[in-house]
């Protein structure tokens, strides 16, 4: 691998083990050449996914995208970092596990829903505010209506 830092080519790993919910592999690196040190995740990768937008448009999966996604609706809430990375961890193994290569965007939306309704009611309703496009405060009441006794996480 490449160092990130001087872009010197044959970089060293110190030290590999499992992440928590051995989902993935995670490298502690050095470079020879300037002594920078840095930490890679090395996952299991299924299937190329590509996204399929409602528009039309089609674009690759990015992770990065599901998880800013993620801290986004669930910030400032009780939940860990490692929490939203098993999260994300679950969700790509799942749309994966499909079996297709090309996902509706709509797919992986309800997806999150899903996860967030049972994770985290004020989460659950930040995502949906902007997944099912809110324009108004009445929006946001018809839809925390459709919650009922639904419990706050």
């Amino acid at each position: 691998m490449r160092c990130p830092f001087c872009g010197h080519d044959d970089t060293q790993v110190k030290d590999s083990r499992p992440t928590e919910d051995n989902a993935a592999i995670r490298r502690r690196r050095s470079c020879p050449e300037c002594g920078a040190r840095w930490t890679t995740f090395e996952r299991v990768q299924l299937r190329e996914l590509t996204i399929v937008k409602t528009s039309g448009e089609k674009e690759p999966f990015e992770r990065e995208k599901l998880t800013r996604s993620l801290k986004i609706a669930l910030q400032k809430r009780p939940v860990e970092e490692d929490q939203i990375d098993r999260i994300c961890n679950s969700i790509q193994r799942r749309l994966e596990s499909l079996g297709e290569n090309e996902v509706p965007s709509k797919v992986i939306g309800e997806i999150v829903m899903d996860v967030l309704a049972d994770l985290d009611t004020v989460a659950y309703v930040r995502f949906a505010s902007v997944y099912r496009n809110f324009r108004e405060a009445k929006d946001f009441e018809a839809f925390v209506g459709t919650l009922g006794g639904q419990e706050d996480h």
